[in-house]
């Protein structure tokens, strides 16, 4: 997989790579001694075919819970979403044991610690992306990339080795990277769905486009004799 590199997908719960977050954490960590308050690590099966990529976890969102998108408003739109096109199943209860399952999905972040007044700099984006890389190369039946904004579509492009010019971020735009579908949308969170950026109905269709993308592959595949009828 391009953009590959030789280190874990998941940092240490005390990562000490961007300074600026480890001293934001550790200040955490005094505040609030029962939240989760680390590196929040992904989310569902490896063997999924659907990765989705926020940003950075949020306050009292992941950062408190350590689940990504649990516990924050973003996550209510995200979930119901993905369960309306099958790619969850259970209850989202904003709590990571609610039951909540994945199916054939996994959700990450470019950055995985809470950046201050949640804006992750170059620096700390770039040092991150080690773990998205790695995340992507773990990975082997994946198919389909939801980038949820731009930071985590530039993020992504870069990972795979791409320039960003030949991948514009927009919201509902595909892009064929290799084997891989990279879908745009903006990000779910409260600002842009409150100002009308994103309305639950652009953001379904942007799933819906995912889970036609998956199942046209599937009788691709099937029509050639690759994988049985069920």
């Amino acid at each position: 997989m391009p953009g590959a590199p030789a280190t874990s997908a998941k940092p240490g719960r005390n990562c000490p790579l961007c300074p600026r977050l480890k001293a934001y954490r550790e200040n955490w960590r005094r505040s609030e001694p029962a939240w989760f308050n680390a590196p929040v690590p992904s989310f569902g099966p490896t063997d999924a075919r659907v990765l989705i990529v926020g940003l950075a976890p949020g306050l009292q969102g992941a950062n408190r819970t350590g689940r990504p998108f649990t516990g924050d408003y973003a996550g209510v739109l995200l979930y119901d979403t993905l369960a309306r096109y099958g790619f969850a199943r259970g209850s989202y209860g904003a709590h990571p044991d609610d039951g909540l399952e994945l199916v054939d999905a996994r959700i990450t972040n470019a950055v995985r610690c809470l950046p201050p007044l949640n804006k992750p700099i170059g620096s700390e984006i770039a040092m991150c992306r080690q773990f998205l890389a790695a995340t992507i190369a773990e990975m082997e039946q994946l198919r389909a990339i939801i980038a949820l904004g731009r930071i985590a579509h530039d993020s992504m492009v870069a990972a795979l080795g791409q320039r960003p010019k030949a991948a514009p971020f927009g919201h509902g735009a595909v892009h064929a990277i290799g084997s891989l579908r990279l879908f745009d949308s903006y990000h779910c969170s409260r600002y842009n769905t409150n100002t009308g950026v994103l309305t639950a109905q652009m953001f379904q269709a942007v799933f819906a486009s995912v889970r036609a993308h998956l199942d046209n592959a599937q009788e691709t595949r099937r029509a050639a004799g690759e994988i049985s009828s069920p």
